[in-house]
């Protein structure tokens, strides 16, 4: 294998698209662009929406807007008039609840569908647990199946007494009848009974 020289140029992609654009080089990341809309953090947001919706959905937030809806209809109905800013069909008084509930309902929304993506990941992970519990349990009845068969082959201590009787009387019924065992027996009346 030759080792390959740089000669100083470089080398220029043929092809179609070769005098078109420059080749990206795929092992740099790439520059970053330049954004028209400003960037904000969607995690960032999505709590701010939340803790909005859960202020909106409070008994405080009702009496704050009570508040501020008769302390309006009051200044603007018995202030003076050089100092009054909505007259009677209090129209500004209209367009601002209107702004504050255009702008409430997508942030509920947003609260609401946050909330269904942890619920959902939630009751998977419950469904997993689930799944090894239930795992778990069936690894354990057959472990119990098992030492039940295990324990069925085991010799107790009243199946060995009962063998152990019965062996006691087969030997006596072998005796010669004097309840002797035939180990018990001296060696030269084994001979005298040939």
């Amino acid at each position: 294998m030759a080792p390959e020289r740089e000669t100083g140029r470089e080398r220029t992609p043929a092809g179609a698209t070769a005098g078109t654009r420059p080749r990206a080089r795929l092992d740099q990341p790439r520059p970053p662009r330049r954004r028209l809309l400003p960037e904000w953090d969607p995690e960032a947001f999505g709590r701010l929406s939340e803790r909005i919706a859960r202020f909106l959905g409070t008994g405080r937030f009702i009496v704050w807007m009570t508040i501020v809806i008769i302390v309006w209809v009051l200044w603007n109905i018995f202030a003076p008039s050089d100092l009054k800013f909505d007259n009677y069909p209090f129209i500004f008084l209209t367009l601002m609840l209107s702004l504050q509930a255009s702008y409430a309902a997508p942030l509920i929304l947003l609260a609401q569908n946050r909330q269904d993506d942890r619920d959902r990941v939630n009751l998977e992970q419950d469904r997993k647990q689930n799944e090894r519990s239930i795992a778990d349990t069936e690894y354990l009845t057959r472990e119990i199946a098992a030492l039940r068969i295990g324990l069925g082959e085991v010799a107790t201590r009243d199946w060995i007494r009962s063998e152990l009787q019965d062996l006691m009387k087969e030997l006596e019924e072998r005796g010669d009848g004097h309840g002797v065992f035939p180990a018990e027996r001296s060696p030269g009346r084994d001979v005298e009974d040939r």
